[in-house]
């Protein structure tokens, strides 16, 4: 892709993520347009149907979230990367909600994109917890597959609200926590 393609196709999924958050699911494609400062014959090119911008916005999440999880292990402690990277997690599943019927959508499409994402989340997942459990910070009966079905249905429930999530957090992270460690 050429650098001023490859900008704007940044620039789409990122004013896609944007626009989505704000006006949920049924956002337009000319709305995310404008949101980039680009016209709707550059959006079309590189996404020719929403969903394609569903998709790319959704395996742009992942790869920040998965780049979340080495920087957590990379730069935390083990216990403050456990909590940084659930949280970040949290805030990759509250953006979900708001486009689930495209994903299901995209998934029925592609279902080794459903599968190979979920991998990536896994296994990013278990380099924190597995890094954690190793420093005895999280109990070792806990896989990182295990969590992520834990965390899940923040990703699915339409009812979950934000401060609902913001309890629940602490909730899991005391669950995780192995019973001699308090810091």
């Amino acid at each position: 892709m050429r650098a001023d393609a490859r900008r704007n196709y940044d620039k789409l999924v990122g004013a896609a993520r944007e626009v989505f958050a704000a006006e949920g699911g049924g956002a337009s494609m000319e709305a995310v347009a404008r949101k980039a400062g680009v016209g709707v014959g550059t959006l079309y090119r590189h996404f020719p149907r929403r969903i394609d911008l569903v998709q790319a916005v959704y395996e742009d999440d992942v790869e920040e979230l998965v780049e979340t999880a080495d920087r957590a292990v990379a730069e935390l402690e083990p216990w403050p990367a456990v909590v940084a990277f659930l949280e970040a997690f949290v805030r990759y599943a509250r953006t979900k909600r708001t486009f689930l019927n495209e994903l299901r959508e995209a998934f029925d499409k592609d279902p080794a994109l459903k599968l190979r994402l979920r991998e990536r989340i896994d296994e990013a997942t278990e380099l924190v917890v597995g890094r954690a459990q190793r420093a005895g910070a999280v109990r070792p009966d806990v896989e990182g597959a295990d969590l992520t079905q834990l965390l899940g249905p923040m990703c699915t429930s339409p009812t979950l609200t934000d401060e609902q999530s913001v309890r629940l957090l602490p909730m899991i992270l005391d669950g995780l926590r192995t019973r001699g460690d308090v810091g």
